[in-house]
Parts: C-alpha cells; sequence; structure tokens
C-alpha cells in the first residue's frame, strides 16, 4: 500500500518510513506540511501518517483539506503526536482523522495501527463498492420503469396520430374525413404533450407493477395529483 508520510523531524521521518518499508508499504516522505500536500496531490495513497506539528502547513490543517475534498475524504489520516491530551485528543478528531498516535512512536505500535488501518480501509472500500452497485442497480431499474412508462402512456396515442397522418398524405380520404383525422390527430398530440408535462414535474416518481416481473412510474392522472398533493 502506498502511505505518505509528513513529519519535519528527519530521524523520525527515517525511522517511521523504515518501519513501513519493512513490512512492505511504498513510502511517499515529505518534510514539512506544503510538501507533503503537494505529495498528497500527485499521489492520491490511500493512508497518510502526519506529524501534528510541521512548519508551512500543521497536520492538523492538512488533514482538513484531504478531508474535505469528496474525492479525497475517504483517506486513511493517521496522526502522530506528542500532545495526548484530551483536548488535543479531540482537535485531532474534529480535523477528521481516523486514528492518532502519541510519540515516543514504537514498531510495535506502529504496525498495530497499520493493522487497524488496512482492515478498516478494505472495509470501506468494499462499502464503497457496494454503494456503487446498488446505485448503478437503481439507476438501470429506473431506466427501464421510465422507458416502460413512455412506452405505455405514448404508444396508443402516437399509433393513432401516425395512422391517421398516413391515410391524409395517402390521398384516399375526401375533404370531411381528412377534416376529422386532423382533429384525431391535434387530440393526439395533446395527449403526449400532456404525458411529457406530466414526467417533468413529476418530484417523487412511484414505482407500480405493470405486469407481472415488469414495474413502470405511475403517470397517471390520478397518480399525478396525488403526488402533487403531498
Amino acid at each position: 500500500m502506498k502511505v505518505l508520510l509528513a513529519d519535519d523531524d528527519a530521524f523520525t521521518r527515517l525511522f517511521l518510513e523504515e518501519v513501513l518499508g519493512v513490512i512492505g508499504h511504498e513510502v511517499v516522505t515529505a518534510a514539512d506540511g506544503e510538501a507533503a500536500w503537494t505529495a498528497f496531490l500527485e499521489t492520491r495513497p490511500p493512508m497518510v501518517i502526519l506529524d501534528w506539528q510541521m512548519p508551512l502547513l500543521d497536520g492538523l490543517e492538512l488533514c482538513k483539506r484531504i478531508k474535505a475534498d469528496e474525492s479525497t475524504r475517504h483517506t486513511f489520516v493517521l496522526m502522530v503526536t506528542a500532545r495526548d491530551g484530551a483536548e488535543d485528543l479531540a482537535s485531532v478528531l474534529d480535523a477528521g482523522a481516523d486514528d492518532y498516535m502519541a510519540k515516543p512512536v514504537t514498531p510495535e505500535n506502529l504496525q498495530a495501527r497499520l493493522r487497524i488501518a488496512e482492515r478498516r480501509i478494505a472495509v470501506d472500500a468494499a462499502r464503497r463498492e457496494a454503494e456503487g452497485e446498488l446505485q448503478r442497480a437503481r439507476y438501470l431499474a429506473g431506466i427501464g420503469e421510465t422507458t416502460l412508462t413512455i412506452q405505455h402512456e405514448i404508444n396508443n396515442p402516437l399509433a393513432a396520430l401516425i395512422t391517421n397522418a398516413g391515410l391524409i398524405q395517402s390521398g384516399v380520404l375526401d375533404a370531411a374525413e381528412s377534416a376529422e383525422s386532423v382533429e384525431v390527430i391535434v387530440e393526439q398530440a395533446r395527449r403526449i404533450a400532456d404525458v411529457v408535462k406530466r414526467l417533468a414535474k413529476l418530484e417523487n416518481p412511484k414505482s407500480v407493477e405493470y405486469l407481472q416481473g415488469a414495474r413502470m412510474i405511475e403517470l397517471s392522472k390520478r397518480g399525478f395529483e396525488a403526488d402533487a398533493s403531498e
């Protein structure tokens, strides 16, 4: 796993980098907050280890930046600090950090925190994937219901419109019959326009069973009026 490590103390940075490397992580290091932010934007690692007190940009502010962006807010942030009071812990959590570790850091403590982070990252990734699949399934189901609704509501008036237009175009109708067909065309065109209007105004579309195993959006005038009254 790629890990961004930011600490202004060269010895601590080298020590943590060595521990991370031994257990198989790819480490990107930074010696101050601004350099860490630049490196984070370039690499987008799934995990970041931040020292609280760094020049140019401290760990809390850097954590807030990471968590504020929708595309990176799932990044696991481990804050390392020599400050371990209750108020300090509250500040770390308020900044959005996922975990913290008090100095001095031992290899055993760091490895334990990393195991926690790895499990958390894996669980979060699985959850996001499941949520994405559910959203896609709902989206596809919505497309199917909308398509069936349009087919159900528009097919008949559209067929009548096309039929009467074809009769007029063929020249087989006399003047009176042509006038009647024009009236039918206008009426059916208005029916289609009404369906489109109701579709555009739907705010809380409801799904109803159309045929066994198939559903469509409730677009009848009764259903539309009930939706509008809520």
